[in-house]
């Protein structure tokens, strides 16, 4: 991989060319950033809410103008920039800048970053983003990673991978990430998505868009999402002794559908777990073979199975399959929700499917909301739940118990209050844009 591992010091430029100068990325490359703060719940704990929040946005005001480029706030401890490389603004320097800025502003912050980059001529905003996060995963505190972009999207050989895949799941490679989802209009947490992670020993964290597709592909699917039901239902329980007795929804290939001994399977399973286990599954997943895929979801239904349909707009299914899906929620696919507050025939769209939705009795759930002003505007069309980094980030078993514990806190229900947009106004220039 070119990539490159360094801790976060004053002589990080210098460390960063003369080491492994193939990794610097050239001038004119596009740079995603992300500067994470690992111990911000503790300093919330230790300085209190009010505190730690002005020396966010102070770290944020001072970062973006020491660098000239918008900081974005992706989370309560994230922060995203783009950049583009120059003579005065290599990697090293932008490191450099960042520690500088946050060791100024309070010893006991601490910093980490992923910065993936790729040259001009092959952008890709959603894959750089994604490449960038990759690269956050792996930095401990105090470091950062930077990743090719072209190069980190291919290195894994699907073929290696699955022959790996049955191992894996035997050695305690595969682990299970949470990522809770908000109701807006009753300001809880009211579900949990379960995603599968592989902690590869070589390659580190892998996501499922490397290796699901392919394992459906190979016929390794139903292994695996077995693996995958068991061990959240073990984890449900976990979160219900706790006191947190929460629904979490398990993503469901649609090439199981049809997979008549896998139904019977988990309709047992999970009839007798008394967990409350839903499934997700995408728009198209029926359409290979609609009257044997509705059969089954049919059944999961009838035993108290919750059913959502995942990803809605993303596919080019048609409405007759929507309507006979018996789906109690809807996801709208993050495409639409990224671009909400900055595109004219997005909010369009959203609001409509909001419409339809609630037309046939289903709550819906925005994904990928990132900012308090999605959140805003989502609130004021009807949206049910949301679901993104301005929530949490994916989190195993031992964080989402502390954030669970949290709750929904005043600062989340004070920036639901005060970013509401005025609906009438809002609508109005849309019509007239």
């Amino acid at each position: 991989m070119s990539s490159l591992e360094r801790p976060l010091t004053p002589s990080s430029a210098a460390n960063c060319t003369a080491a492994a100068s193939a990794a610097e990325p050239p001038v004119g490359s596009i740079l995603q950033c992300l500067l994470d703060v690992p111990n911000y719940p503790n300093l919330r704990r230790a300085l209190g809410v009010e505190a730690v929040e002005g020396k966010m946005a102070a770290l944020r005001s001072r970062l973006s103008a020491a660098l000239g480029a918008p900081l974005e706030r992706v989370a309560q401890s994230r922060f995203q920039w783009f950049l583009s490389t120059t003579e005065e603004a290599t990697v090293g320097q932008i490191v450099d800048q960042a520690e500088q800025v946050a060791r100024e502003l309070d010893k006991g912050i601490r910093t980490r970053m992923g910065v993936a980059w790729t040259p001009a001529s092959n952008p890709d905003p959603t894959r750089l983003v994604e490449t960038a996060e990759a690269a956050l995963e792996r930095a401990q505190p105090s470091r950062y990673v930077v990743i090719e972009m072209p190069t980190a999207l291919n290195i894994f050989d699907s073929r290696s991978l699955l022959d790996e895949l049955p191992d894996a799941l035997g050695a305690g490679q595969m682990f299970m990430e949470y990522q809770p989802k908000v109701h807006l209009r009753e300001q809880r947490i009211s579900g949990i998505e379960a995603l599968i992670r592989w902690r590869h020993p070589q390659h580190g964290k892998i996501f499922p868009n490397q290796f699901i597709r392919a394992a459906e592909l190979d016929g390794q699917i139903r292994n695996l999402t077995s693996w995958t039901l068991r061990r959240v239902v073990g984890d449900q329980a976990v979160l219900r002794e706790a006191g947190h007795d929460l629904p979490i929804f398990v993503n469901m290939s649609g090439t199981l559908l049809a997979d008549g001994a896998f139904v019977d399977e988990t309709c047992e399973m999970l009839a007798s777990c008394n967990g409350r286990i839903g499934i997700e599954i995408t728009e198209t997943a029926v359409i290979q073979d609609p009257a044997i895929a509705l059969r089954h979801l049919q059944r999961m239904v009838d035993i108290g199975v919750p059913l959502a349909i995942d990803d809605y707009g993303a596919g080019l299914s048609s409405l007759a399959y929507l309507k006979q899906l018996p789906a109690s929620e809807l996801k709208i696919d993050k495409m639409f929700i990224t671009q909400l507050t900055s595109s004219n025939r997005d909010p369009l769209i959203v609001r409509s499917t909001i419409d339809l939705a609630h037309a046939m009795e289903m709550e819906v759930t925005a994904e990928g909301v990132e900012t308090p002003a999605a959140m805003a505007l989502l609130s004021v069309m009807g949206c049910d739940m949301v679901q993104g980094y301005l929530i949490s980030h994916p989190l195993e078993l031992d964080r989402l118990k502390p954030f669970l514990n949290a709750g929904v806190d005043q600062e989340f229900g004070s920036a639901l209050r005060q970013r509401r947009y005025n609906e009438h106004s809002f609508w109005k220039a849309q019509r007239t844009a």
